[in-house]
């Protein structure tokens, strides 16, 4: 395996850069499955029936601290990947870390928010809003709940292994798999909770 010295270490052997593409390749195949989630909400977003309205279920301080949970995670992660290519494993592992207990914080938001749809009669079978809403909210937690597993392995095979180009080209791909789910919030943020408590 031939190291190229001039790339960060995620990105050392052509094996790591066609890893990245290819990655790159599953957040568009990723793009569109929620690009599609996102036309059925705002399609059936009217359609309440004798339901409640957006209006009437959101609740502002949930979704804000989901929203900075999450983001703040986007942070560390960040640092997480500067700490690895600085060679600093500890640092790398504590971000790391921290960034899967954020996720932990927004997933049990999401569920208290989910018990709450439950309590106001919010459900699958209510409308055809709520059922769009929650199957948005559902599969963004969902892939939420993968990275939270997902990470703690990498954070297992790092300390195991230690910093190689393959545990960092996992890393570093783990990474961008989880700032993509904070690109998708800031969707959900401001196209489905702002615009409907509006």
């Amino acid at each position: 395996m031939k190291l190229n010295h001039a790339q960060p270490l995620e990105y050392s052997t052509d094996q790591n850069q066609l890893n990245i593409l290819g990655f790159w390749i599953f957040l568009g195949a990723e793009i569109m499955l929620f690009a599609t989630l996102f036309t059925a909400y705002f399609v059936l977003e009217g359609r309440t029936g004798s339901g409640p309205t957006p209006a009437e279920i959101f609740e502002i301080t949930p979704v804000l601290i989901e929203t900075f949970v999450l983001l703040t995670s986007s942070f560390t992660i960040g640092l997480g990947v500067h700490a690895m290519r600085l060679g600093r494993k500890n640092a790398m592992l504590t971000f790391f870390g921290i960034t899967l207990l954020l996720g932990l914080v927004f997933l049990g938001v999401e569920i208290y928010e989910f018990i709450h749809y439950y309590h106001v009669e919010a459900t699958y079978q209510t409308s055809a809003f709520t059922a769009a809403l929650l199957t948005t909210l559902g599969t963004h937690g969902a892939h939420v709940t993968l990275g939270l597993f997902w990470g703690l392995f990498i954070i297992l095979q790092v300390k195991k292994r230690g910093l190689t180009p393959e545990t960092a080209n996992k890393s570093f791909i783990f990474s961008l798999y989880w700032h993509f789910l904070d690109v998708v919030w800031i969707f959900i943020f401001s196209f489905v909770y702002l615009k409907g408590m509006m």
